[in-house]
């Protein structure tokens, strides 16, 4: 009896304590989530809106430490750590009075710990906003989610000046990617990809007059997105009419694409409710996107073609891509295009074209001709053992020599493109699978080789007579 008493006055007491914490979004210190472990349940908002913890990725043993939206039913992620994810199945992550949080593989083995004061954490809290905040024993805040963001923000969370997101590698893939946005020291929000090519600027700074410049970007609790100047002048980003913040939810993500979108989701989830899309930016990535070192939107001669605002990849044709999994990365030629080969007998009989219309590879190009006819530039392009694609439009003529880059499909450049192939390997298309297993040394070696041989002589062309070169960047 005695025992059951016991019992009775630890469950009235404790549970009470337990239940209290889960519900108003405290996480107290010891609290402890284990990855895999069905049984334990997140560290949930007071609203429940919001849930930090362990999410199962694609592999059933893999778990992404996060934060995500967890009433709707994707529990779509709005915060991780890019350096640790995605961890082991027996992961754990725990709340500590010294480091705060930390992250550890199976073994023990310590992966992350944000860094944080040398005042001592009190508790955790998850906040109804998606902030989760570390705090000490006068209330301060530590640490917070909100200044430490992946590729996401979240409203009623700002960006201040040197602060950025980062897309991810792909749709399904957490690790860091290609383009990040960023908000420069001199007050303009900026989108820039891996090598530097900047595809979106606000133009929110002023050289002459720094009161005038950019001081933060804001995603308001109404689900409106702005930038503030220091004179408390706002530029808005998102110049649409916006769903009410108290029916949906919100989110703007730079998503592995490059397009940095404002997305809304219902929060009543009758029917089918799904992500939105209200705003992006750029308009159109396909034409923003002009890389001089890399390879634009889509990989080395890969198309960009803008759909719904996003852009789609495909190879033109006689090329296939060089990762059959990653419809973004880079395509390769079917067949080899080597100077080599014209030695031993003529183009005519070694090489052929396809015609395609309405693509480009603006900034490829290394040579222009004008005036030409569509027969001269063809002929031209043949008999240039450096020239993979001739573009023709109006009189001029462009050729390009691999790697191609910044390429794009649109029906309004009116181009006509001539896409160079061998004829002995190319006159007959392949399927990918055949291709690779049959000629696996082409793929390798002889294309690097020739790909080495043609740049570093395009480079040495360009040097030599960028003086009587005539340059068209534009159409």
């Amino acid at each position: 009896m005695a025992s059951l008493f016991i019992q009775l006055i630890f469950f009235l007491f404790l549970f009470p304590i337990s239940a209290l914490s889960q519900k108003n979004g405290i996480v107290p210190l010891g609290s402890t989530l284990t990855a895999g472990e069905t049984s334990a349940s997140p560290w949930l908002s007071p609203s429940g809106d919001f849930a930090f913890g362990f999410q199962q990725v694609q592999d059933k043993d893999l778990f992404l430490l996060s934060i995500w939206y967890h009433k709707i039913p994707d529990k779509t992620v709005v915060w991780f750590v890019y350096s640790t994810n995605p961890v082991p199945r027996g992961s754990t992550v725990k709340l500590d009075p010294q480091t705060g949080l930390v992250l550890c593989d199976p073994r023990g083995l310590q992966l992350w710990s944000p860094k944080v004061d040398s005042a001592q954490v009190d508790h955790g809290f998850m906040n109804d906003t998606g902030n989760f905040i570390l705090k000490g024993n006068d209330d301060s805040w530590l640490w917070e989610s909100f200044k430490h963001p992946a590729d996401t923000i979240l409203p009623n969370q700002e960006l201040k000046i040197g602060e950025s997101l980062s897309s991810r590698k792909s749709a399904t893939s957490f690790s860091s990617g290609r383009f990040y946005l960023r908000f420069h020291d001199d007050g303009n929000l900026v989108l820039v990809a891996d090598d530097d090519a900047e595809y979106y600027n606000s133009n929110t700074s002023d050289s002459r007059d720094p009161l005038y410049s950019g001081s933060q970007v804001t995603f308001d609790g109404r689900g409106a997105m702005y930038i503030r100047k220091k004179d408390n002048q706002t530029e808005q980003l998102n110049l649409v009419s916006i769903p009410p913040a108290s029916e949906n939810y919100h989110r703007a993500t730079i998503d592995f694409d490059g397009v940095f979108t404002h997305y809304y989701h219902p929060r009543t989830l009758t029917g089918n409710p799904n992500w939105k899309v209200l705003s992006y930016l750029p308009p159109n990535i396909c034409i923003s996107l002009r890389a001089y070192r890399g390879s634009g939107a889509c990989g080395f001669n890969n198309i960009c073609n803008l759909k719904n605002g996003r852009p789609v990849c495909e190879c033109p044709k006689r090329y296939v891509l060089l990762d059959p999994d990653d419809t973004y990365g880079s395509c390769i030629p079917n067949s080899t295009l080597s100077c080599a080969e014209v030695d031993g007998g003529s183009a005519e009989n070694l090489y052929d074209f396809v015609v395609v219309y309405n693509i480009d590879w603006p900034l490829s190009e290394f040579e222009k001709i004008h005036p030409s006819n569509e027969r001269g530039c063809v002929q031209n392009c043949l008999h240039d053992c450096f020239c993979a694609v001739a573009i023709y439009k109006e009189n001029n003529c462009w050729k390009h020599g691999p790697p191609l880059y910044n390429g794009k499909a649109d029906k309004t450049i009116h181009t006509k493109a001539f896409i160079k192939y061998r004829k002995s390997d190319g006159s007959k298309p392949k399927d990918r699978g055949t291709f690779i297993r049959v000629e696996p040394v082409l793929l390798g070696t002889s294309f690097l080789v020739n790909l080495i041989f043609i740049t570093t002589a395009r480079l040495g062309f360009y040097l030599m007579h960028r003086k009587k070169r005539v340059i068209s960047f534009e159409y």
